[in-house]
């Protein structure tokens, strides 16, 4: 069996790699990755799937290069679902979900991704032009993704 990365050694590589970034209301972005990571695994998700949710972001931001997924010391399902998370520059919102939902594994984390991204919370710390583009957005992902009915 391969010698995988630890979820700890995950978590910070993670952390890392988002050092200094911020989200759209100038929160440290850690905050939402530990979000993510922290939803997944209240969702049940598995190890692999909590692991996704660390790194789900990284690639996508140009935090972490695609060389070096390829090359981490990741299971496969990690790096399908990284990489099914990570939307193209350009892609439309169909094919991005369409891949998303034939991934195994994928649907959870982005729905632990979207209920972070549509906390009343966060959304309020924006301005109101963002905050309605984000809300239009955000549930048009989760019909494309049949998840209509939010879950805590």
């Amino acid at each position: 069996m391969p010698d995988y990365l630890s979820l700890a050694e995950i978590e910070a590589i993670a952390r890392e790699a988002h050092a200094g970034q911020t989200d759209k209301s100038g929160r440290p972005y850690a905050e939402h990755i530990a979000a993510v990571a922290h939803g997944v695994r209240q969702r049940g998700g598995s190890d692999e799937q909590i692991a996704a949710g660390w790194l789900h972001d990284a690639v996508e931001d140009d935090r972490l290069s695609r060389a070096w997924l390829d090359g981490a010391a990741l299971p496969r399902s990690v790096k399908d679902m990284v990489l099914a998370l990570t939307k193209g520059e350009g892609e439309g919102l169909e094919s991005y979900t369409a891949r998303v939902l034939a991934t195994p594994g994928a649907l959870l984390v982005k729905e632990a991704d979207l209920a972070h991204n549509t906390d009343p919370r966060r959304l309020a710390a924006l301005d109101e032009a963002t905050r309605a583009r984000l809300t239009e957005k955000y549930a048009t992902t989760r019909r494309l993704l049949g998840l209509d009915t939010p879950r805590p």
